[in-house]
């Protein structure tokens, strides 16, 4: 049973059968999750096939090559792993005691003012603040994504963050 399949159009895969066991191990020996091991030994492959479209070809030897490229998956596994764990830490940590009715059903008032709160901001300073607080993105990486310098992403979101101080302290939430 294949767990990949070759891109069409391409010559033969870059890792042979007792590669990508090798590479399996090393992901498993690094702590990634057993169902994670396809996508890991994907991206192992990805690279290797990166490499070899680039001038300088294919590694001189592969296999070590391909050992260090699993290890490197394997911690970049951990690391999301752990970012979404703080993520969900800090949403809990949120969640006040307080209750309030609204339409029927029973919400925080925090979470209320927040969402009214993100709901009021223009769509500019919205974006820098989903993609740093709830995507947990530093923040060379959302400049990168929304294609803007790096200050601009720091203006708008001191000016975001003012403005949602300024309403949780009007609204007595916090």
């Amino acid at each position: 049973m294949a767990l990949w399949r070759r891109p069409r159009g391409t010559g033969e895969d870059p890792l042979d059968a007792a590669l990508v066991d090798r590479v399996r191990a090393i992901l498993a020996l690094g702590g990634m999750a057993h169902a994670d091991l396809p996508d890991g030994v994907q991206q192992v492959r990805l690279k290797v096939m990166e490499a070899r479209a680039k001038e300088g070809g294919a590694p001189r030897d592969t296999a070590a090559w391909c050992a260090v490229v699993a290890s490197n998956v394997a911690a970049d596994w951990h690391r999301a792993r752990r970012r979404r764990e703080r993520l969900d830490e800090r949403l809990i940590a949120l969640r006040p005691w307080e209750t309030v009715q609204r339409g029927g059903e029973e919400a925080s008032a925090l979470a209320l003012t927040v969402a009214e709160g993100l709901e009021a901001l223009p769509l500019e300073q919205r974006q820098v603040v989903v993609l740093r607080f709830y995507a947990d993105l530093p923040l060379a990486r959302i400049a990168e994504a929304l294609e803007i310098p790096e200050g601009t992403v720091k203006s708008r979101l001191h000016t975001a963050m003012r403005v949602m101080r300024k309403r949780l302290r009007a609204e007595e939430v916090v």
